[in-house]
C-alpha cells in the first residue's frame, strides 16, 4: 500500500472513494462541482478542489487535458482496493449460478473451461484458470503401446477421469509382450497413488532387483517415468475478444500485445504462480504485473484449494476501470466452488499396493 494512504484524513479518503467509484460507473473525468454534490460531504466546491489538488499532488489522481475533472491513478486505484473498496459478499443468485456451472463430475479438463467462461461471461472480461498440477493427482491406469521401433504411446487414466497421451523414446527397444507386463506391473502396485509418489516408490522398491520381471521393469524404469512424469503447466484463458469492447482498451497497438501475451500463455502462467502461495484474493495494478503489455489493466486472482492443498489459480484480467466491489467477491466465490468440485483423489478407498 502506498504510504500516502495512512496520511488521508477521512475527508480526502472520502473524496477519493467517492471520485474512483463514480469514475468506475460512468468512465467520465470528475469534477469538483459533482463531488460537492454526491460526496456526502458539506464542504464547499473550493475545499474540494484543494482536497483533490492534494490529491493529485500525491500521485493519486490525475487531470486529462481536455477536462477539469479528475480520473485515478494506478496508485489511486491502489489505495481505494486496498483500504476504500466497499466489497460484499457474492449474492445468492450469482453463486447458484457458479455451483451450476462446476458440478462435480465433469471432468477436471471440463471444470478449468467452465469456471474461466463463467467468470468471463460474468465480468465480461478475460477468465482465466491456471491447470492443476499433476503431481497431486491420482493415477488410476497406464498402457503402453508400441508406435514403431523406437517410439512408445503411454497412455495414463487419472482419478479424476482425464486421460494424457504421451509419445516416449527409450534408450532400449520394448516389444509389445515386455510392454505390456510394465504396464499390468504398474497397474496392479501403483495405481491409487499420487505421481510423486509412485516415482519415490519406483526407486526404492527397485534397489534390490531379484525376479526376472524386477529386472524388466529396472530396464524400463526410464520409460516408467518418462510416463508419469507431470506435464508442463498450463492455463485455460477465455473471453480474450471482449476486451475488444473495453473503451478503456480502444488502442488496438495495445491490445495486439495484450493479444500476444495471452497466446504466449507463459507469462500469465508465471503470474499466477506468483498467487498461488498467499490465501484469499490479490489485485495486480498495471505495471504491478510486471509486464509492460499489462499497463492500463487489472488482474484480481485467488488460488483454489481442495482438502487444504492449492491446486491452481484462478482470475480475472480487464481494465483498471473495472468494479472491484463485484469483481472481487465473484473471484473469491469461484475459487471456493471450483475447489470444492475437483477431487484429486477418488472418494472410494484407494487399491493397495
Amino acid at each position: 500500500m502506498p504510504k500516502i494512504s495512512a496520511n488521508l484524513d477521512p475527508r480526502a479518503r472520502q473524496l477519493l472513494r467517492s471520485l474512483i467509484s463514480r469514475y468506475i460507473r460512468e468512465g467520465e473525468p470528475v469534477g469538483s462541482q459533482t463531488l460537492a454534490r454526491h460526496a456526502g460531504l458539506d464542504v464547499s466546491p473550493a475545499t474540494i478542489r484543494n482536497i483533490l489538488a492534494d490529491l493529485e499532488e500525491g500521485g493519486l489522481l490525475s487531470s486529462p487535458h481536455t477536462s477539469a475533472g479528475r480520473v485515478p491513478t494506478a496508485q489511486g486505484y491502489r489505495v481505494f482496493v486496498d483500504s476504500l473498496v466497499q466489497v460484499k459478499a457474492l449474492g445468492e443468485r450469482e453463486l447458484a449460478y457458479l455451483r451450476s456451472g462446476l458440478a462435480t463430475g465433469g471432468g477436471t479438463q471440463a471444470l478449468l473451461g467452465n469456471a474461466s467462461e463463467l467468470l468471463s461471461a460474468m465480468t465480461h472480461f478475460v477468465g482465466m484458470v491456471s491447470a492443476p498440477k499433476r503431481e497431486q493427482f491420482v493415477f488410476r491406469h497406464i498402457d503402453f503401446v508400441s508406435l514403431d521401433a523406437r517410439r512408445v504411446l503411454a497412455v495414463v487414466v487419472f482419478a479424476d477421469g482425464e486421460v494424457q497421451n504421451r509419445i516416449i523414446e527409450p534408450q532400449r527397444v520394448f516389444d509389445p509382450l515386455e510392454l505390456e507386463r510394465v504396464s499390468n506391473y504398474l497397474n496392479q502396485h501403483y495405481a491409487g497413488h499420487a505421481l510423486a509418489e509412485i516415482r519415490r516408490s519406483l526407486l526404492r522398491d527397485l534397489r534390490n532387483v531379484r525376479t526376472e520381471m524386477e529386472f524388466l521393469l529396472s530396464e524400463s524404469i526410464e520409460l516408467a517415468e518418462k510416463a508419469l512424469e507431470p506435464p508442463d503447466d498450463d492455463v485455460v484463458l477465455s473471453g480474450q475478444t471482449r476486451l475488444m469492447g473495453v473503451q478503456d482498451l480502444s488502442d488496438m497497438e495495445h491490445l495486439r500485445e495484450l493479444f500476444d501475451t495471452f497466446a504466449r500463455k507463459s507469462d500469465i502462467l508465471q503470474l499466477l504462480e506468483r498467487t498461488s502461495s498467499a490465501p484469499g484474493v490479490r489485485i495486480f495494478i498495471g505495471e504491478e504485473t510486471g509486464l509492460a503489455q499489462m499497463d492500463g489493466v487489472s488482474v484480481v486472482t485467488a488460488p483454489y484449494a481442495h482438502d487444504g492443498t492449492v491446486l491452481g489459480v484462478l482470475g480475472v484480467i480487464g481494465p483498471t476501470r473495472m468494479a472491484y466491489d463485484k469483481v472481487i467477491p465473484l473471484v473469491q466465490a469461484a475459487a471456493e466452488v471450483l475447489g470444492a468440485a475437483i477431487e484429486p483423489s477418488p472418494r472410494e478407498p484407494s487399491p493397495s499396493s
